[in-house]
């Protein structure tokens, strides 16, 4: 049943990190109009549909959100607004560093704080609940073993940086700059980590065991997006302001194929979500990967980007030292996601 669940966490990550690819397809959109609308797929309309799934039949969402408490709501809303900041950045990390080491060190930074900022924050809130408890010796090598991947691939991007010309640099990634690009995306990966500390207030806006194991989530989940899709369309609006691209929106020749890639985008990205939820209803035997499962994710996220980053030739031209460094960093990834359950 672990093993199912792991590998359901994993497929949900090989999607979301191949939920870039669908957006190079798009034309003649600015990047705030695509983005916009891919968010309306990915953050409101799937997670709408999911969470469906999580109401039994006889019950509604209405009761739903009338039995949870308001403040755990307004909570899980709240760190979806803030989680909303680290997607907005997270592309900014993308653009600077490509999609590999980009994701890479956001990720990195969402999986460690994540992980223990849910639970700290929970146990603030509501001792009685001993949340705290939940960060085990564990939960914490599981960290830091996830923290040491993401260190090494950075290490592997510093020295790609470091032996490419400035000219082979622009050829993998435009706009590349590491010192800028790591800056942003430290900031992105903490932003990013209130996703599962929404989740972690929202964890009980379910019908508990009324509503199966693999659904659970799927309303706070929903919340979350929510929020983050208020940051994001006020961000995109005003830059459709300022920018003068509100016409994209009615270019009749590009908005079918635009409209379609956003969609492929959206699903992608949210599969890692849904997934989450589908795989943490086989983990509930083992309370250390139910708490890690997001970290996992993350890290599994981080695996896969850097596997599109090889195919869309972001390292090329790097030393077989650095392509070493690199793959080290993934394998030590990948043993991270299954070490905790070997202790």
């Amino acid at each position: 049943m672990i093993v199912l669940g792991l590998l359901i966490i994993s497929i949900g990550a090989f999607c979301q990190s191949s939920s870039y690819v669908p957006i190079n397809r798009i034309k003649d959109w600015s990047w705030e109009s695509y983005w916009i609308v891919q968010g309306v797929f990915a953050w409101l309309v799937l997670p709408f549909l999911g969470m469906l799934l999580a109401i039994p039949e006889g019950h509604s969402l209405g009761e739903l959100f009338d039995t949870a408490p308001a403040f755990n709501i307004l909570m899980t809303i709240l760190f979806g607004i803030l989680w909303g900041v680290g997607g907005l950045t997270f592309g900014l990390s993308m653009r600077y560093l490509g999609v590999a080491l980009g994701q890479s060190i956001a990720l990195g930074t969402c999986a460690a704080g994540g992980t223990v900022l849910g639970p700290v924050l929970l146990n603030a809130f509501f001792p009685e609940q001993d949340a705290i408890s939940q960060i085990t010796s564990s939960v914490i090598i599981g960290v830091v073993a996830t923290l040491i991947g993401i260190a090494v691939i950075g290490m592997a991007g510093w020295m790609k940086s470091r032996t490419l010309s400035d000219e082979e640099k622009k050829d993998a990634v435009k706009d590349f700059n590491f010192p800028k690009g790591i800056c942003i995306a430290l900031l992105a990966g903490v932003m990013s980590g209130c996703f599962n500390v929404g989740l972690t207030f929202g964890a009980d806006i379910n019908f508990g065991e009324l509503t199966p194991a693999i659904y659970r989530t799927l309303p706070a989940t929903f919340l979350v997006t929510l929020g983050g899709f208020v940051t994001n369309a006020a961000y995109c609006f005003f830059q459709n302001t300022r920018n003068r691209t509100w016409d994209d929106y009615g270019k009749g020749s590009v908005w079918l194929n635009n409209v379609l890639f956003c969609l492929l985008a959206g699903a992608l990205w949210y599969s890692q979500f849904f997934g989450l939820s589908l795989g943490k209803g086989f983990l509930t035997d083992s309370p250390t990967l139910m708490t890690l499962s997001f970290c996992i994710l993350m890290a599994l996220n981080v695996v896969f980007s850097n596997l599109w980053g090889i195919i869309l030739k972001e390292w090329k031209g790097c030393t077989k030292t650095t392509l070493t460094v690199l793959v080290t960093g993934i394998l030590i990834l990948i043993v991270s996601c299954f070490l905790p359950q070997l202790i």
